[in-house]
């Protein structure tokens, strides 16, 4: 069920290859072993039609068209098989072209060129050169059952800088037929009566030096049950069993598809991290989504800060996988406290503010998620909790959320000098009111680095810091 890319993942471009393959057969015997052999036969012709010279690579935005069976034959003719992947690039229209002279694109994603994506159709030519027979017609009346679905082919491999297409193309063809191989056992082995289990080809970026890996997975059928896959696949790439790599929730998102609940994801990795001397930064791990002060057609300007930054510690667990379960909203979050026993049942449809206190009883009512608190009796203590910090982002890796006066923050990092004692804390801000504008949110300082004067010297704080649930 699994597809490894051996490429590491730091150098060249990926190609991607999408494409539906139409999968039709006949069914006139409900024997398991009869029905296999027919869906067996199926997926070998489309082998076969993969490997024909029907078989046809488009590149998206661009005029590129490749029969990779034909000697990697190519239109435009300037492209031949010696062509280098890279150079396929200055064909394909991007949006930034297209908009170049709108808009200033001086802060343009400064990682966005680290992944270089070239997205391929997936197409089989349907007519032939040469003279056309007539058609011939016939009828036979019997009972069978027709199975029809399609196959959503989804296939990735990187290139090295000096790769040619010819090569490039022929590990590309590899894969697709790999995957051909991991849907059929996967439709075999979820194959209920005479119904089909469509496969799912899902990407994952495991640490290096392994890199980007597909694994096939029976959609609908929910990650709780396939937990023996996953701890198969733990085990085949030598990855701790106290993390989920392989849940959907961990799948590799390409950095040219927007995300569909329009919320902005790790606004902080495009900022420069300061320099310490002899520091160190340490990080969240993982991705989670930015929540601040009136997103959803909730105006909580004032007094949902907590709210907001609970959210986005939510989104963190969902994203990693540890929860299915959709980020709260204030409503689910004050009945929450209400079901615990924290708050009177007239809590709810309040605008009361919400502290670290009540941010742990949330995580643990609503996702079984337990968290520490750290109090510090003054905001210039906060200063001296640099290790602590520090340690946190190295094994837990979760978003913190600070509390102090009436403000609460959101913590996503540290840079900390040993030696010194400097130190500089990583703020999401959840204050912000305006749209999802990264440069806006970046520039002005919404997420952005914040020296120890960042915090009110005489407040106290606390802070909740939530356990990352060791599982797979």
């Amino acid at each position: 069920q699994v597809v490894a890319d051996s490429q590491g993942s730091d150098t060249g471009t990926i190609l991607r290859v999408r494409g539906p393959l139409e999968f039709t057969c006949q069914l006139d015997s409900t024997d398991a072993a009869l029905m296999h052999k027919v869906i067996s036969r199926t997926f070998q012709t489309l082998h076969s039609q993969v490997k024909s010279e029907s078989c046809v690579l488009t590149i998206c935005d661009s005029p590129i068209i490749i029969w990779p069976n034909r000697g990697v034959h190519a239109t435009p003719e300037e492209i031949s098989p010696d062509t280098l992947c890279e150079d396929l690039h200055q064909w394909i229209q991007t949006d930034e072209q297209e908009s170049a002279g709108k808009r200033s694109a001086k802060k343009k994603n400064k990682k966005s060129s680290a992944v270089n994506v070239i997205n391929l159709r997936l197409m089989m030519e349907v007519t032939k050169t040469g003279p056309v027979s007539a058609p011939i017609l016939s009828k036979t009346v019997q009972k069978s059952h027709f199975l029809s679905t399609t196959l959503p082919i989804d296939c990735v491999i990187r290139t090295t800088c000096n790769e040619t297409i010819k090569d490039a193309f022929e590990r590309l063809l590899v894969a697709l037929t790999h995957q051909l191989c991991e849907m059929e056992k996967v439709t075999l082995q979820h194959m209920k009566g005479t119904s089909l289990v469509k496969p799912e080809p899902l990407h994952f970026l495991l640490p290096e030096p392994k890199g980007l890996v597909t694994v096939v997975y029976p959609a609908g059928v929910p990650d709780s049950q396939l937990e023996t896959q996953r701890k198969e696949l733990h085990q085949q790439f030598e990855l701790p069993d106290n993390w989920p790599y392989f849940r959907r929730a961990n799948a590799y998102h390409f950095p040219s598809e927007p995300y569909k609940d329009g919320y902005l994801r790790n606004p902080h990795l495009f900022l420069t991290h300061p320099t310490l001397e002899n520091g160190k930064v340490y990080l969240v791990q993982g991705i989670y989504s930015y929540h601040h002060y009136m997103q959803d057609h909730m105006d909580d300007n004032g007094w949902g800060c907590a709210y907001r930054s609970l959210q986005t510690i939510c989104s963190w667990f969902q994203q990693q996988g540890y929860t299915e379960r959709p980020v709260p909203t204030h409503k689910e979050i004050q009945q929450a406290l209400v079901d615990v026993g924290d708050k009177q049942a007239s809590f709810v449809g309040s605008r009361q503010w919400i502290g670290s206190i009540e941010v742990q009883a949330v995580l643990n009512q609503l996702l079984e998620v337990t968290s520490k608190i750290m109090f510090v009796s003054q905001g210039s203590e906060l200063a001296s909790k640099g290790r602590e910090l520090a340690n946190h982002f190295l094994t837990e890796g979760t978003p913190i959320m600070i509390g102090g006066g009436v403000l609460a923050h959101t913590i996503l990092g540290v840079a900390w000098s040993e030696t010194t004692g400097q130190i500089r804390y990583l703020i999401l801000d959840p204050h912000y009111t305006g749209a999802e504008d990264l440069q806006v949110i970046t520039d002005k300082g919404w997420c952005g680095w914040k020296g120890p004067e960042f915090w009110d010297q005489t407040a106290y704080y606390n802070l909740c810091l939530p356990q990352r649930p060791k599982t797979i």
